[in-house]
């Protein structure tokens, strides 16, 4: 039977008006997870190329529960991509009661990781210093988390405005992505 895994770890702002949601739900290696019970994981850089590549039917949801949809891939409503640090998720929330609620408590800061879930295709194990340390190589991925309680502490996840959005993408997508970059390690350091 395939295993369906979940990971927390992310970084993400958000802003109300015109809003969208954006972070990264992993963080590639060297970063790596909390204890995952008798092993720590970190995920390789290519992990996620295969299923991007395949326009996986990816989902946006709060704590990985499928009643709680933020966006989705296949609706436009969410954007995946990677560069150097992670895995880059980019939302358009829906106008509802549970989105604007998120919305709240990211504004607060009560809500500042992710997560994701994912079916490994490949990994590799290895033990370092008496600690067996898995790398996640390929993976298929189901769904980028909103998350309370994450495996990766270092995500991260926000609110920007639609202006601050329709301005970055007038910029080259390597840009964009370097000045997201460097606004969330300032905004959460």
């Amino acid at each position: 039977m395939v295993k369906l895994e979940t990971r927390v770890s992310a970084e993400f702002r958000m802003e109300l008006s015109g809003k969208k949601i954006v972070g990264y739900a992993a963080k590639f290696a060297p970063n790596r997870s909390q204890d995952l019970g008798g092993f720590i994981e970190q995920i390789d850089p290519k992990a996620f190329t295969r299923s991007l590549k395949a326009g996986a039917d990816v989902r946006a949801l709060i704590d990985h529960n499928p009643s709680l949809i933020l966006g989705r891939t296949l609706a436009g409503t969410l954007q995946l991509s990677t560069d150097s640090t992670g895995l880059m998720v980019e939302i358009t929330p829906p106008d509802t009661s549970y989105s604007r609620d998120l919305m709240v408590s990211l504004e607060r800061g009560d809500v500042t990781q992710m997560s994701f879930a994912f079916i490994t295709k490949a990994d590799q194990w290895d033990t370092e210093e008496n600690l067996n340390i898995r790398t996640l190589l390929d993976v298929d991925l189901h769904d980028v988390s909103a998350v309370t309680y994450p495996a990766y502490l270092n995500t991260e996840i926000g609110l920007r405005s639609l202006l601050e959005h329709d301005a970055n993408k007038k910029v080259n997508q390597v840009q964009w992505q370097v000045n997201l970059a460097k606004f969330l390690k300032l905004k959460y350091s």
